[in-house]
């Protein structure tokens, strides 16, 4: 969005400065600016953006949320496409969340807290203070529609919907889900949680799917408290109950952490695919599509713990490119430089966050150069020992009932293939 002082001084009757995009935001862009001294935050659609013309819904939950008691922003405008809002202060990167000695108290309360706003919010809001919110009535069923539009086979998600379908526990109740709950979307200061964001992804559905939410593997940034990396499952439903939230048991919690799982691993391929598309060209976008792997590990480790994981060797198949005629630098070493020029750049904000994304993305490149022969081979033969031709056929047949020791062990070691080249950093020590 091209946005300058101007439209928000003429929009917002002020004067607006210090205006500049923030970090963060793969879906939405996210600008920070001051009106007459006042700190806010405008956010916006990105041109192309699926679900462009839903601020205004947005807006009336975000007041509808206030007024139940959750901390969030106050709303000081909307229109369809962007709205703006307070500026709280704190911290949101969570790693950081996670890793700074001033948080720590702040850590040891964001479980409760963060409860004790779910509970609100689910007691709260109902779904006749905000128009137009979508319903989500079989989770399950979205999620293979969604993988049939996207049109891109993948086994492991497959075999996720197969198996959570199979054992899916009854509904814990019908309320307003936030639905990106999660560390990276509060905002955090030394007493704990300050305000909740990004609710884009509001619906309709079963509170308990807010709380897997919080579990999956993808939202501990490396921590090994399995809540947001910050608290355990136990003391996250004893604060829900506490607050008022329907009963969750710590079964049905590990159903909707799994789901969550897929769901996030179906959202990854959706995102690469408005890259892909054009609809929305970006290299986070883009990079975010080769994580899918990473989620279908965190997957496969919940629905399909009886395959055996064996030690894995991160550099395992390691092979040397083939410079063919060409002449040096090879294609390897043109990359390097490539990566180092990048690395160089004095960037700052989110150009420099893009530049980190970049680096990443020809890593990968460089991975999936050296090691493709020997995977592609491996996964060939893989194959042929399902009696399948590819992975589209593997996809179908795992969607129409299959479901063996077989086809899991098979699964998985691909996923590991795939996750060598993407990011094999993840292959060890896994919690």
């Amino acid at each position: 969005m091209g946005l300058t002082s101007a439209e928000l001084s003429a929009r917002l009757g002020g004067e607006v400065s210090n205006l500049s995009r923030m970090l963060g935001g793969a879906s939405r862009e996210t600008w920070s600016f001051d009106l007459d001294g006042r700190p806010l935050v405008l956010r916006c659609d990105p041109a192309g953006a699926p679900r462009a013309g839903a601020m205004l819904r947005e807006a009336a939950l975000l007041r509808a949320a206030a007024a139940a008691g959750v901390p969030v922003p106050e709303v000081v405008d909307a229109t369809g496409e962007s709205i703006v809002m307070q500026r709280l202060e704190g911290e949101t990167i969570a790693r950081r969340i996670l890793r700074d000695d001033a948080l720590t108290d702040a850590r040891a309360r964001l479980t409760g807290q963060c409860a004790t706003a779910l509970a609100r919010l689910h007691r709260g809001v109902a779904a006749s203070d905000v128009d137009g919110l979508p319903e989500e009535t079989d989770p399950l069923q979205a999620l293979r529609d969604l993988l049939d539009r996207l049109g891109e086979p993948h086994p492991a998600l497959e075999l996720g919907l197969l198996r959570l379908s199979g054992r899916q526990p009854a509904a814990t109740g019908r309320t307003v889900v936030h639905g990106d709950f999660r560390l990276g979307n509060w905002m955090v200061d030394h007493g704990g949680l300050v305000g909740v964001l990004d609710w884009e992804l509001a619906h309709l559905g079963d509170p308990a799917e807010d709380l897997g939410w919080m579990c999956v593997r993808s939202w501990r940034f490396g921590s090994r408290l399995p809540v947001a990396g910050v608290g355990r499952r136990e003391e996250l439903l004893d604060a829900y109950a506490a607050a008022g939230g329907p009963p969750v048991d710590l079964a049905a919690l590990s159903w909707w952490e799994a789901y969550g799982t897929l769901r996030w691993g179906v959202i990854c391929v959706q995102q690469a695919a408005a890259h892909l598309s054009g609809a929305v060209r970006s290299v986070e976008l883009a990079a975010i599509g080769r994580r899918v792997c990473e989620v279908e590990l965190d997957l496969l480790d919940l629905v399909a713990p009886e395959v055996e994981r064996a030690a894995v060797t991160a550099d395992l198949l390691q092979s040397t490119v083939q410079r063919g005629p060409h002449d040096r630098p090879t294609a390897d070493e043109l990359l390097e430089a490539v990566q180092e020029w990048v690395a160089g750049l004095s960037l700052s904000g989110r150009d420099g966050f893009l530049a980190r994304v970049a680096g990443r993305a020809l890593d990968v490149v460089r991975r999936e150069a050296a090691m493709a022969p020997a995977l592609t081979q491996r996964h060939t033969e893989r194959l042929a020992t399902l009696r399948v031709d590819s992975d589209a056929e593997l996809a179908a047949q795992i969607r129409a009932g299959r479901d063996d020791p077989q086809v899991a062990a098979a699964v998985r070691e691909a996923v590991i293939d795939k996750l060598r080249v993407a990011d094999p950093a993840q292959l060890t020590d896994r919690h």
